[in-house]
C-alpha cells in the first residue's frame, strides 16, 4: 500500500505540479486549498504525512497544524514557507513540525525530505535511531535524552545539533555545517542562536562529567567523551 500525503497549498498551479509529481513517485495524494479544508480532510481521510504551506487563507498552516497535532501526535508535518526569520521557523517547530522547506524549492528536494520523514516518523518506521553519549542515551526519533530513569525532551533545534555532533564524536563539526543542517543557511543571527543551543545542550548533558562540547573557536564545535 502506498503512503498517503495530504498536501495543503493555496497556489493552484503549484498544487497541480507537486501532486502530479508525487503521484508519479507512487504516492497517494490528497490536496486541500486552505487550512480549513486541510483539517477536514485529515479528519475524514487521514494521511501518513502532511505537507502544508504556512500562509493560507481562512486558516494558516500553523493553526491547522495545532489542530492536527491534537488528533495525531505522531504524523509527520512538513511546512513550506516563504518566511525567512528564525522566529517563524521556531514557531513551526514549537507547534510540532518535523521539518520545513523554503519556497521556492526543488521538487527533488521535497521528495527527499518526504521520504526521510516517512522513514523516521511514519508508520513504516521499524526502530528508533539512538546514540550512546557517555551515560546518556539520545533518541533522535523521539528527540529525547535519557540519563538513568530521567528523560529530557529536547527542542527540535537541540536535537538536530546534537545528532550532528553525536554522528561526529571526537571530530570538529564546522559551525557553518551545523547552521545549514538546522536552519538551511549561515547567517550571523544563526550563529548567535547556535551558541545559545550549544549552551542548553551542555546543561542537558551536565550529569556526566566525561562529556564535553568544546568550542573550537573560529571553526565549530566538538562533542568529546573522556
Amino acid at each position: 500500500m502506498s503512503n498517503k500525503i495530504l498536501f495543503v497549498e493555496d497556489e493552484e498551479d503549484l498544487t497541480l505540479i507537486v501532486a502530479d509529481t508525487l503521484r508519479g513517485q507512487g504516492y497517494e495524494v490528497v490536496t486541500a486549498v486552505d487550512g480549513v479544508v486541510g483539517l477536514e480532510k485529515f479528519k475524514t481521510e487521514a494521511a501518513d504525512i502532511v505537507v502544508a504551506d504556512v500562509m493560507m487563507p481562512k486558516m494558516d498552516g500553523f493553526t491547522m497544524a495545532k489542530e492536527i497535532r491534537k488528533l495525531s501526535p505522531t504524523v509527520p508535518l512538513l511546512f513550506l514557507t516563504a518566511k525567512s526569520t528564525i522566529d517563524d521557523v521556531e514557531q513551526g517547530f514549537e507547534i510540532g513540525a518535523n521539518d520545513y522547506l523554503k519556497k521556492p524549492f526543488e521538487l527533488r528536494e521535497l521528495i527527499v525530505r518526504i521520504k526521510a520523514l516517512l522513514r523516521r516518523y511514519g508508520n513504516n518506521r521499524t526502530e528508533d535511531i539512538r546514540f550512546a553519549i557517555g551515560a546518556y542515551t539520545f533518541n533522535v526519533t523521539t528527540q529525547t535524552l535519557s540519563f538513568g530513569d530521567k528523560e529530557t525532551e529536547l527542542s527540535h533545534f537541540e536535537a538536530k545539533i546534537l545528532e550532528r555532533l553525536a554522528t561526529n564524536i571526537g571530530k570538529t563539526v564546522d559551525a557553518s555545517e551545523l547552521m545549514i543542517a538546522v536552519w538551511q543557511r549561515d547567517e550571523q543571527s544563526n550563529r548567535n542562536s547556535l551558541h545559545g543551543y550549544i549552551h542548553k545542550l551542555r546543561r542537558a548533558l551536565r550529569h556526566d562529567p566525561s562529556i564535553s562540547i568544546i568550542n573550537q573557536r573560529g571553526f565549530g564545535y566538538m562533542l568529546t567523551i573522556k
